[in-house]
């Protein structure tokens, strides 16, 4: 029976597993908290936010599908369910490509501008209150550092 992973790879050490366990922890527990946060200021969940946010960062404030999907990291069958919840609220409109009308671009709304700038106010007092309040600027620093070896 071949063990699991690359060969090349020693298994983690202790302190690696220890590390790991925590951030799942971790991630778990503020990300939970930020959505409760939502919840209770009668405000959609946090994979709206992250829509909202990347089609207003966009040059003409519209993306296809695929590119949402890509900046999200959403899965396309949750994105299409997605985009049709925040389509019914009139936050998102879809509208068909010039000269093409198989495609479709998705548009951000003057709601769904809105309703950005309302999840924001609500989300950064989030991060602070379930991040920022436990760490230095220095902490966080280094947390940053830390954690932008495991993107690399």
């Amino acid at each position: 029976m071949p063990e699991p992973g690359p060969p090349f790879c020693p298994p983690p050490s202790p302190s690696v597993i220890r590390a790991w366990i925590r951030l799942m922890r971790t991630q778990r527990v503020v990300l939970g908290a930020i959505e409760q946060d939502l919840k209770s200021a009668a405000l959609p969940p946090l994979g709206w936010y992250d829509v909202l946010l990347e089609l207003s960062r966009a040059a003409d404030e519209r993306l296809r599908p695929y590119e949402i999907e890509e900046r999200t990291l959403l899965a396309q069958h949750n994105l299409s369910r997605l985009l049709d919840r925040m389509e019914r609220m009139n936050l998102v409109r879809r509208e068909a490509f010039d000269g093409d009308g198989r495609g479709r671009w998705v548009v951000l709304t003057e709601a769904g501008r809105s309703m950005q700038t309302r999840m924001w106010a609500v989300y950064a007092a989030s991060i602070q209150a379930h991040l920022g309040a436990h760490l230095t600027d220095s902490d966080a620093e280094g947390l940053s550092a830390l954690l932008a070896k495991l993107m690399r």
